[in-house]
């Protein structure tokens, strides 16, 4: 019988091999099962996000997902049958937050009232839902949209599809499948992404267990799911050295929402110049449908900048001494420095470098919404991103804020508590990381 040594030192026979991957098999399984129980209860209370059952059902499936994450890494190879159960399970939770309607206040009543705006031939950067000149164009499903005093602060990338959904069917359920099916492609690159690399298939799981894809995603619908799909598929070519669709799908990204931009010196020298002059040309053509006088229009970007604030502590603590304008270029300088950094010390190329830029500079962002953490999540199959997962698990308690508001409490102000875990975590797995990495050195020079 064949045997081998075992990374410790171990001689392990086949047999004993196959016993330990069934065994880690069944402790899937039995966790995928936990998750779609926990999702389906989440699901049932989702009108109530942020209390007691959500956040009970909720925390179990995330502690689930960090079990798997475990079972994932630690293990060699899970057979394809294991994969398809997998995916089948994300299928049935993903089905049971797409069968809920999405909360009143949440984004995606703006998404439809953009793309209906615009497919009457109004500019959503200089309408304001709220004048009376537009009540007539109200549906049931836009009259009682967020901010409606503010203009679209969405690029337009971002316009361009909710035009293109609203095309079709001019619903909220229309976008949040749109933007299931987006998840379905990112899946099917990620798959491609990980075969290139001889990673194993498994770690797709690793992606489409993410709670946050079931309550981000399929439940309250955002489009940050859309920039990542551009995201992967920029980072997927690029890897393939196909340049031009390297810097397009880049260029798409940063169309969807400007968070990207802080991978630019990633991409230097790994593009060509022509490549990244045909990036800039398409996003300039998806503003000339939005020009208003020659002027390339902002929207409300400016104002979100000023006023909102949530999750947010970084800012928070810098922006006593320093105006808001100031620390949102220091978040995108500091997520860039990161990019210019990781571009001068690794030499090869890997999709994952992709989540440090964006993860810092959001951390110093006014608001971190847990949607925001929808750009990172297609990227997290290696342990080097092992922080980064536990933070897409530790943002849950923020949504406390959806039930606290329904209280009478304000919105923006969260418990303290909160911000300790959420960030605590986060904090404690990247010391714990870098401590490993620092005894495995020592151990090595010794």
């Amino acid at each position: 019988m064949a045997t081998r040594v075992g990374a410790y030192g171990g001689a392990f026979t086949d047999k004993h091999r196959r016993g330990v991957n069934i065994t880690s098999s069944w402790r899937v399984y039995t966790l995928g099962f936990t998750l779609l129980v926990a999702l389906a209860i989440c699901s049932r209370n989702f009108a109530d996000r942020g209390g007691p059952h959500f956040m009970a059902s909720l925390t179990v499936a995330g502690l689930a997902y960090l079990l798997a994450i475990r079972e994932f890494f630690a293990t060699a190879k899970f057979s394809r049958t294991v994969i398809v159960i997998g995916l089948v399970l994300a299928a049935m939770w993903h089905v049971a937050f797409l069968r809920v309607p999405a909360g009143n206040d949440d984004d995606i009543h703006r998404y439809v009232w953009d793309g209906r705006l615009q497919r009457h031939g109004y500019n959503p950067y200089l309408v304001v839902p709220s004048d009376p000149a537009v009540k007539a164009l109200h549906t049931a499903e836009t009259r009682n949209l967020n901010n409606p005093d503010l203009p679209s602060p969405y690029p337009p990338g971002a316009q361009l599809f909710f035009r293109a959904v609203t095309a079709i069917q001019e619903s909220t359920f229309a976008l949040k499948l749109a933007f299931v099916l987006c998840e379905v492609a990112i899946v099917l690159i990620l798959l491609d992404v990980l075969r290139y690399r001889r990673q194993e298939a498994h770690l797709v799981l690793a992606f489409a267990w993410n709670p946050l894809l079931a309550i981000e995603v399929a439940g309250s619908g955002h489009i940050d799911i859309v920039g990542a799909l551009f995201l992967l598929a920029s980072a997927a070519a690029l890897q393939r050295r196909w340049r031009t669709t390297a810097a397009v799908g880049l260029g798409l990204a940063i169309a969807v929402k400007f968070l990207p931009v802080v991978l630019l010196p990633l991409y230097w020298k790994r593009i060509r110049i022509r490549d990244a002059g045909l990036a800039a040309v398409v996003i300039g053509l998806l503003y000339v449908p939005f020009l208003n006088h020659g002027r390339i229009p902002i929207g409300s970007i400016g104002t979100y900048v000023q006023t909102f604030r949530f999750n947010g502590p970084i800012f928070a603590a810098l922006n006593h001494v320093a105006p808001s304008q100031f620390l949102a270029g220091l978040a995108v300088l500091v997520g860039m420095a990161t990019a210019a950094w990781l571009r001068s010390t690794v030499r090869e190329w890997s999709p994952d470098l992709l989540t440090w830029p964006m993860a810092v500079s959001l951390l110093c962002a006014p608001v971190v919404f847990p949607w925001y953490l929808l750009w990172l999540v297609p990227f997290l199959t290696s342990v080097s991103t092992l922080p980064i997962i536990i933070w897409t698990v530790s943002i849950i308690p923020t949504y406390i804020q959806w039930h606290l508001r329904t209280l009478g409490h304000p919105w923006g102000a969260l418990p303290g508590w909160v911000m300790v875990v959420e960030y605590g975590c986060l904090a404690t797995a990247g010391a714990l990381i870098v401590l490993r990495g620092l005894g495995i050195r020592r151990v090595s020079v010794d």
